[in-house]
């Protein structure tokens, strides 16, 4: 094994109810009735199709969508910089591959500029050789585009890969990219991510070497 690719989201930080706070920020000062029924079905769309789907539940005016969305990543942002917490077994994790001389890449849907800013509130960044987000391909996940992409930057064979996964569409575009995964799924995600996985644990702080030659040897 070569090399490991880890989701952002709801696997290094536990950033979806910021995500959630954010958005129902935004959009109800712009009059969206921004109600959890609707909010739980945004939970896998990128910021671009989040904001597309609220505009297009109740359109707004005086602000384009561009606007709104970019007022949302800002609003995450900064509460990812007050509260963000690296969930359980981060750092454990990634010592794990760096011991085995793995490249380790990020691919997450969220928008590029907030990679930074979660990586360096967890003080995580040195441990990454590769960082992408769903800016940098046509379709997000669960489209195989930002794991396609990640293994052509990292020189590496989907054989030669595990990704970490905490949600079904995670778990679905490492599959279509016929990679091998590691779900540790997240209360809350609507499906359960262990259906497609190779591999599933409650939590990063489970995973041993043992899983890591097992993996290797599958």
């Amino acid at each position: 094994m070569k090399g490991v690719i880890f989701d952002m989201d709801g696997l290094l930080i536990d950033s979806e109810p910021m995500w959630q706070a954010a958005e129902k920020q935004v959009f109800s000062e712009l009059g969206v009735d921004v109600n959890d029924e609707l909010s739980a079905l945004t939970a896998a769309m990128t910021t671009r199709e989040v904001t597309e789907f609220w505009f297009k539940q109740s359109p707004w005016e005086g602000q384009d969508p561009l606007q709104a969305e970019n007022a949302v990543i800002d609003t995450v942002a900064k509460i990812i910089q007050a509260q963000g917490q690296p969930m359980p077994g981060v750092r454990q994790v990634l010592e794990l591959f760096r011991r085995q001389d793995c490249r380790i890449g990020l691919a997450t849907n969220s928008p590029y500029r907030l990679i930074p800013v979660v990586l360096k509130q967890l003080d995580i960044e040195s441990y990454f050789d590769l960082l992408v987000s769903a800016d940098q391909v046509d379709h997000g996940k669960p489209s195989p585009d930002i794991y396609l992409h990640s293994l052509a930057q990292l020189e590496i064979t989907a054989t030669e890969a595990i990704v970490f996964e905490d949600s079904m569409t995670g778990v679905t575009a490492a599959h279509q990219a016929g990679i091998k995964t590691v779900a540790v799924p997240s209360a809350l995600k609507l499906s359960d991510p262990c259906q497609q996985a190779s591999l599933c644990l409650d939590s990063l702080t489970e995973f041993t070497e043992s899983h890591f030659y097992s993996l290797c040897s599958a």
